[in-house]
């Protein structure tokens, strides 16, 4: 049985009033009082941000190719809409109301006229029949007192409305203080949006979905096994898919291709029919950035938390397939070096499969968006694999050196995500790869993500993997 992507979404969540939460904001700007007056006057509007080219175009409204030549930041896209044809961007006063909806252990307290606006906005939402309301007037209470209790973190709208706060889930607990649950309902309350956002968008029946895999990169647990929960089983069960099981895949950035792949594989095998991949968004990334946007004058442009979602399943004879055969994989064995990791992830599994890198239409790799990295001094992260990836293409002998900024062009992109790195890593790329595979001229795309192991001072190796995704031939009438 050969495993194709059906159906898949891709949602941000509006989070200024978070922003500070992120892991270098809450330990910097407690530090340096005038670096948090302009960190709170450097918050976007929400239409702005709706505004945002790339935003657009990780919601799936344009294709990367077609972004407006940079700077983009202080222009507004043309047409641009809070909710697109894959997916939505989320004002945050609606995401304080998802993150009541995800808590299942009364943490989150709102403000009264906080949860009564979330709770009239989200009744009005395409989703809303998805919604447990009662649960967002249940969360309702005495905000300030809330926040004022020991280990509490309080939780504002944009720079200074106090709207709530959330509490620890154990005293004693340090993976269980009250910023890591908020990091984990964050996760779990934007995997949600983007799974329920696929059911309703694309008509698939939750009873349908038989496992859940998780590749976000919150790892939920307690202080006997930090990493040991199960994301996946809690957004299955949020979203109604009441004979789904699930489990987490875990591999700091690259987990989205492994978990694409391992639901190709559980398909092909014939143990699951239908799995949903789920990915929720990293709050602890928010402002990870900020003194470099600060320095240039520029808005705190990492203010929203992403969510994606995809269907696998077996052949339908019209959605593109995975291709199980040209699967690349980083070893032990291989460098580190970013050209011997584009070498395993790139040459090596096309040389495996008969299939030239000219083959390939599109390649999705690290797809940062370009205005929020430099200003830190990152650079342009993927201008950079392109130029990579174009140089292998010039030593297979493949094209000619002079025909490398074409080769980038025509199958390269701009960066366009957020730096929610799991999503950047290829995934965002999923919902265009779909439409290019099936009413575009694209025949195949090649997904690859890296991670960097040396993150969790266990290895000092990275590691990645990709996936060809390819023109379902029953469609087209050959393989081409």
């Amino acid at each position: 049985m050969n495993p194709v992507v059906t159906a898949t979404s891709a949602v941000l969540a509006h989070a200024p009033g978070l922003a500070r939460h992120g892991s270098k904001p809450s330990r910097e700007l407690p530090r340096d009082e005038e670096a948090r007056k302009k960190f709170l006057a450097s918050l976007r509007s929400f239409d702005d941000a709706v505004g945002y080219a790339p935003h657009q175009a990780f919601l799936g409204a344009l294709h990367p190719r077609d972004l407006p030549p940079r700077p983009r930041v202080g222009q507004r896209l043309d047409g641009a809409e809070r909710f697109t044809a894959g997916g939505e961007l989320m004002p945050e006063e609606e995401l304080l109301g998802l993150l009541a909806l995800a808590d299942d252990f009364d943490l989150i307290t709102l403000d009264p006229a906080v949860a009564e606006d979330a709770a009239a906005r989200l009744a009005e939402h395409p989703l809303a029949k998805s919604f447990d309301l009662d649960k967002v007037a249940k969360a309702a209470g005495d905000a300030q007192r809330a926040a004022d209790e020991p280990g509490a973190l309080p939780l504002h709208l944009g720079a200074d409305r106090l709207a709530g706060a959330i509490q620890c889930g154990h005293e004693a607990d340090e993976a269980l203080t009250a910023p890591v649950l908020l990091e984990n309902l964050a996760a779990k309350a934007t995997g949600f949006l983007a799974l329920a956002r696929l059911l309703h968008d694309h008509d698939v029946d939750p009873d349908t979905v038989d496992y859940v895999l998780s590749c976000s990169e919150e790892a939920v647990g307690d202080r006997y096994q930090r990493g040991g929960g199960n994301l996946a089983k809690a957004i299955a069960e949020a979203a109604g898919l009441s004979n789904a099981s699930g489990a987490d895949v875990k591999n700091f950035c690259a987990a989205p291709i492994p978990a694409l792949v391992i639901a190709g594989s559980l398909v092909a095998s014939g143990v699951c029919g239908t799995v949903a991949i789920v990915a929720g968004g990293s709050l602890p990334k928010l402002g990870m950035k900020f003194q470099g946007h600060l320095s240039h004058d520029l808005p705190v442009l990492e203010d929203g938390i992403g969510g994606m979602a995809a269907i696998v399943t077996a052949d339908d004879g019209q959605s593109p397939r995975l291709r199980l055969d040209a699967v690349g994989r980083h070893p032990v064995s291989a460098s580190s070096a970013n050209e011997q990791v584009l070498t395993a992830l790139t040459v090596e599994p096309l040389e495996r499969s008969g299939l030239r890198m000219v083959d390939v239409d599109d390649y999705a790799t690290e797809l940062h968006d370009p205005d929020v990295t430099e200003p830190q001094g990152s650079g342009d992260v993927a201008a950079r694999n392109y130029k990579t990836i174009a140089a292998l293409a010039v030593r297979r002998g493949e094209i000619e050196r002079g025909d490398m900024e074409a080769f980038v062009a025509q199958r390269g992109m701009p960066g366009f995500a957020p730096t929610q790195g799991h999503l950047a890593s290829a995934l965002c790329y999923l919902p265009h790869a779909l439409r290019r595979l099936t009413t575009g001229d694209a025949r195949r795309v090649q997904l690859l993500a890296k991670g960097s192991l040396f993150l969790g001072r266990m290895s000092r190796g990275s590691d990645g993997m990709s996936v060809v995704v390819e023109r379902n031939p029953d469609r087209t009438g050959g393989e081409g």
